[in-house]
């Protein structure tokens, strides 16, 4: 599962690893009223993680860090939403991730300066899906939970070792290769 955290508009994005590749499950945002309080906000986020926890049972949560910009209290609003939705899925055992956006567009793209509309029509490609969603930030989340499995944290078998280079990759996955 990948999360793009944010106090108005949080993304979400599930896939699901199998024998056969990578497949896409869900792709969406929460969109957070600008009237509520804060800390109301921030309840909700914490809501819509622990339920897509429940629904779905994922393996592994990536998040994408916050991003430096010169708007400190931008930073710290995004840094709390970032942190409800860690909590909530380390309160359910998941495993969390955290890719710089930089790391998430290379991971995707092999650009880290690619723009949103190159992320998204790389995932398509990667994920076989026609969509354009109505906001990037649903890409943006469905990007670091892809970026999360291209960097070998998430198996087939969530029970598996992790793999530690090419040679290590060869033994464990004698079938992969052509």
């Amino acid at each position: 599962m990948g999360i793009d955290p944010g106090t108005l508009l949080m993304g979400y994005g599930i896939i699901k690893v199998s024998h056969n590749g990578v497949a896409l499950i869900m792709m969406d945002v929460l969109k957070l009223s600008s009237k509520k309080d804060a800390y109301e906000r921030l309840q909700i986020i914490h809501e819509k993680v622990c339920q897509l926890v429940k629904d779905h049972s994922p393996h592994a949560l990536a998040i994408e860090a916050p991003f430096f910009g010169k708007n400190v209290q931008s930073m710290l609003k995004l840094g709390r939403a970032q942190g409800v939705a860690i909590a909530a899925a380390m309160q359910a055992g998941v495993p969390v991730t955290e890719y710089s956006p930089r790391k998430i567009k290379q991971s995707i793209t092999g650009n880290g300066n690619a723009d949103k509309l190159q992320v998204l029509k790389m995932l398509q490609r990667i994920l076989c899906f026609e969509d354009n969603p109505k906001y990037y930030d649903a890409t943006d989340a469905l990007a670091a939970a892809v970026c999360h499995h291209f960097q070998g944290n998430i198996s087939v078998n969530p029970t598996s070792k992790k793999i530690n280079g090419w040679k290590d990759f060869l033994v464990k996955n004698p079938g992969r290769v052509k």
